[in-house]
């Protein structure tokens, strides 16, 4: 193949193959053309980029490869959403990956955009072994407290999944309880890949139950800041009172049940 016979529009469908040769590149490094040489550059950037990518991905399954090493071929993945707001439930995934499967990308569900976490919901689903969600209301977070609320939630999922795990990597959470090898890691959802497609689908769980709230109750903007305290849900909180999603054993919510549980003995 002669290169500089080629247009740079048939050069760049060259480049945009899934293999390009050595040859092919070293060929095109030689012409003269400097648009030939802008777009070899910004071929080798993304080469390099995602290779930058995969090395990042196969670094999220240094816990999981560790299980992997013991024999154990089902690792689960555990994570929350919603531990924080003021109003709504907490939502707790559990994901069991395939060995070593590269989904580009994947991250702690805080570091992604929402079409990103929803495009990766999606490639998650088509990907995993097993994939499962629990929802635990405010009723209950308000009667044994968000902590333990969240503990029930990560038993209850994990005996859920469709595929019983061998082990388990939890967000921060210690599971005392679970008779299966477990591991708790702090900031687990950014280091590793079992626990970040757990707290992406459990964000995305959370974030759809939150605009089917905003429905309900429209004044709280509760599609745009899926319940946490921001200042335009505080004031209306303020203005218009905790509606039935509101947990209340939160602060200010609390505070201003007590006081107007008071007022109303006067």
């Amino acid at each position: 193949m002669n290169i500089s016979n080629l247009t740079v529009s048939e050069v760049t469908r060259l480049l945009q193959q899934q293999e390009c040769s050595e040859e092919l590149i070293h060929q095109l490094k030689a012409d003269t053309r400097s648009s030939i040489a802008k777009l070899v550059n910004r071929w080798q950037q993304k080469r390099e980029q995602a290779a930058a990518e995969q090395e990042r991905i196969r670094q999220l399954y240094v816990f999981e490869r560790e299980f992997y090493a013991q024999g154990y071929q089902y690792v689960a993945g555990v994570d929350e959403a919603g531990r924080g707001p003021l109003a709504g439930p907490v939502v707790v995934g559990a994901v069991v990956l395939p060995a070593e499967c590269q989904i580009p990308e994947l991250n702690d569900s805080k570091q992604l955009t929402p079409a990103r976490r929803e495009e990766l919901y999606t490639t998650i689903h088509q990907i995993a072994l097993a994939v499962e969600y629990a929802v635990i209301d405010v009723n209950i977070i308000d009667e044994i407290n968000i902590y333990q609320a969240t503990v029930q939630g990560m038993y209850q999922v994990l005996s859920s999944l469709a595929l019983q795990p061998e082990a388990a990597l939890i967000d921060a959470v210690p599971l005392r309880k679970l008779s299966i090898p477990c591991q708790s890691i702090i900031n687990g959802d950014a280091l590793s890949a079992s626990i970040a497609a757990a707290s992406i689908i459990a964000k995305v769980e959370r974030d759809r139950l939150m605009l089917e709230y905003d429905k309900l109750y429209p004044e709280y903007g509760f599609a745009k800041n899926k319940g946490y305290a921001t200042k335009e849900h505080q004031a209306a909180l303020q203005q218009v009172g905790p509606c039935p999603i509101h947990r209340t054993s939160f602060e200010p919510i609390k505070s201003m049940l007590t006081t107007t549980q008071e007022l109303a003995l006067f």
